[in-house]
Parts: structure tokens; sequence; C-alpha cells
């Protein structure tokens, strides 16, 4: 038995034997990161007593500071401790790829009939029970990460800078900073806030502003929506520009899976084209009842956009940085987080980003929750996320959302 101050003592295990493990771990990944993780504890930690508790703790406390799936990367530590920079690769691919084959036929098969009629139906359930699931997670990510004033006032001030149209390249830095200072200059950090502030201010889109003010302008019937999202989806990704929009995803998921939904949804539905909104979501509900990595999503967004060579590039862009930070700087990584000015940094970084995540949380549910029967759907959905705490209750949710959309949409439509 191991006890907490001896080091790992994992064998060096054939690779594949090693890669079976890891792609068994994968297979099981249901429930989310915290039931991922209580996986790869259960069998290193409290069966082979590989690796002590405190240990196991600490490398988790690495990941949740740094961007990426913590699950994941944590196969890739724990197979780089037993067969080097190969045994980590051959982990990390093992946990993501049954996910990944999964999604990739899912995506072809939505691509095959991209939003027809009984995908119509099933999304009148799904959409609200996606955005009960982002609400949830603002709600999980920010009672860990806004734990005083200055984090709260920098999740604000993102959220309404994201809401009116602001970078995040301009947000994120800017909160990182005003939240290091905050700890030595508070006197500077409010300079760095008004700053923010100002930028916000100097970015933000009035059109935007009045589209919130009156929490919907325009004509919003099926026929224009519908319109306006075939002109959305008209743009086609080179190969180069899928790739980037991934890893700047991979780079900057701080705090949680579901902090990655602000940075793709801006390259591919807002920037890019490629997507509508609608489609997104869609991947976004197939993510969520797979064993698999949350941002696994990230395969259907390539997928739409440019096939199969577009769904591998994407997804590679996402987890190169869970696999490089791993692979090539664990050591120093963990020295790095363990420095009080980093601490500060990446704390305020990741109050922007429950801002961003907020952010889109509300437009989720102005576009999903817009009738009576939505808003039914969406406050069941997130009453039983909240109450049920099982595995599988994200996938049981979405799934049965979906069949209450299909049985909603068929008497609307005056189908069976």
């Amino acid at each position: 038995m191991t006890d907490d101050r001896t080091r790992p003592r994992i064998p060096p295990e054939p690779l594949g034997r090693l890669f079976w493990r890891y792609l068994r771990f994968g297979l099981l990944a249901w429930g989310g990161p915290v039931a991922q993780i209580a996986l790869i504890r259960q069998e290193l930690v409290d069966e082979k007593r590989w690796v002590s508790a405190s240990h196991f703790n600490r490398v988790l406390a690495v990941y949740q500071v740094l961007p990426g799936p913590e699950a994941h990367e944590m196969c890739v530590y724990f197979g780089m401790l037993s067969r080097g920079r190969l045994g980590g690769f051959l982990a990390g691919l093992g946990f993501m790829l049954p996910g990944f084959v999964l999604m990739l036929i899912l995506s072809a098969l939505y691509a095959a009939g991209t939003r027809s009629e009984a995908l119509e139906r099933v999304s009148l359930g799904v959409q609200p029970a996606v955005a009960a699931l982002v609400v949830r997670a603002v709600h999980r990510i920010g009672k860990h990460a806004l734990v005083d004033r200055w984090l709260w006032t920098l999740a604000c001030v993102c959220a309404v800078g994201a809401t009116l149209g602001a970078s995040f390249w301009i947000l994120l830095p800017l909160a990182g900073l005003a939240y290091f200072l905050s700890r030595r200059r508070p006197g500077l950090a409010t300079a760095v806030v008004a700053v923010l502030v100002a930028a916000v201010l100097a970015v933000s889109d009035p059109g935007r502003l009045r589209l919130w003010a009156g929490w919907d302008s325009g004509d919003t019937s099926p026929a224009v929506a519908k319109g306006r999202e075939e002109v959305a989806a008209a743009q086609q990704p080179s190969p180069l520009r899928l790739f980037a929009a991934g890893l700047r995803s991979g780079l900057l998921t701080f705090g949680g899976a579901y902090t990655v939904l602000p940075f793709l949804r801006h390259d591919a539905v807002q920037v890019g084209r490629w997507l509508t909104d609608a489609q997104f979501w869609d991947g976004v509900a197939l993510s969520s009842v797979l064993p698999a990595p949350f941002v696994i999503f990230s395969t259907f967004v390539g997928y739409l956009g440019g096939g199969l060579v577009g769904a591998v590039l994407l997804t590679a862009g996402v987890f190169l940085p869970a696999f490089a930070f791993t692979l090539l700087g664990h050591r120093h990584l963990e020295r790095w987080i363990g420095h009080p000015g980093a601490h500060g940094f990446l704390d305020g970084v990741t109050a922007g980003v429950v801002g961003l995540v907020a952010a889109t949380a509300l437009e989720v549910l102005r576009g999903a929750v817009d009738r009576l029967e939505a808003a039914a759907a969406f406050a069941l959905s997130l009453a039983v996320l909240y109450l049920w705490n099982a595995k599988g209750a994200v996938a049981v949710v979405v799934t049965a959302a979906g069949v209450v959309g299909w049985v909603w949409g068929g008497r609307g439509a005056g189908l069976p």
C-alpha cells in the first residue's frame, strides 16, 4: 500500500495493454469530467494502488487551472509515467478515441439529413435541455471560481462585454492582469478594470445593445430564421482555419469543458459562419449523450465545416494543448502553477471565462426558450440536473427531452 509520501509506482506496461486500459476508460466515460476522474481514481488509487491519493489530488489541481479536459490530461500524465511520452500519447489517444469515433458517425448521419423534419421535432425539446446544461455549468464553474468581489466584478464586466460584441482577446488578458494586480496594488487594479470597461464600451455594437434591450428585435418567424440560417451556413472554412479554431478553443478552456462553448461558437457561427446556431447546439446535445470528454462536440463542428478532414483537424487542434502541456512540460508547469502570481493571473482569466459562458447561456436561453412548452422543458431539465447526480443524468435528460420534443412537434404539425 502506498502512503502520501511515496512516489507513484506505475509499472511499465506493454504498450498494447496500456492503450487498452485507457481505451476502456474512454468506453466507460459517461457522466462528465467528475465521473471520468472518479473512474481513473478508482482504478489507479483504490484498486491498483499505483498512486497515492495525495499525489493524484496534486496532479488534478494542476490540470484544473490549465486549459483542456482534466480527465484526458490525467490519462496522458499517468500513461507518461508508465511508458514515457509514447505511453502518454497512447493513453490520451485511447481515452478520446471511442467518443471521437461515435461523434464522427453521428456527424456523418446528421450531415446526410441536416435539419430534417424529424430532427426539427426532436430539437424542440433538446434545445431547452441544452440551455439547462449550460446554465448549470455556469453555476458549477462560477461557485468555485468567483470567490471574492474582484472576481465577481471581472466576470460581470466580461459577460457584458461579450454580450456587446467585445473580443475575448481583449477581455481575458485584462481580466487576468486586473486580478493579478488586485493582490498587490488594488489602486492599480481598479485602473485596469476601468480600462477594461472602457474597452468594452469602445468596441460595443449599438445594434447588439438594442437587440438585448428589447430581448429580440426584428422578425423571428420560422421562415425568416431558416433564411438566416441558410445564409449563415454558406461559408466553407479552409483546413488551416478549422485547425486554428480548434487550437484557440483548446488553449482557452479554463475552468471546465463547458468554457469551450463561447470560443468555438464564436469561430464557427459568429465569424466563420460555416454552422448555424441551431446546428451548433445540436452538436452540443449529441456530445452530451456520448461516453467522451464534452469537448468532443468539436468533432461535429469540424465535420460540418470540412467533412472527415475538418473533423480530424479541428479535434486535433482542441486536444493538442492537452497533450502538449503534459508531454512537454508537466513538471515545469507544476512548479510554475505553484507561484502566487501565476495563480492570480489564471484566476482572473477564469473569472473572465465564466462571464463569457454566462453571456453564451443568455443567448442560448433567448433562442431556445421562446414559448411556454420550451420554458417548461427548460425548467424541468434544470431541476432534474440539480436534483439527480447520477453518472448518466445528462444523457437521460437530453434523450428524454428529445422524445418530448418529438411528441410536441408531431402534435403541432398534425403528424402522428
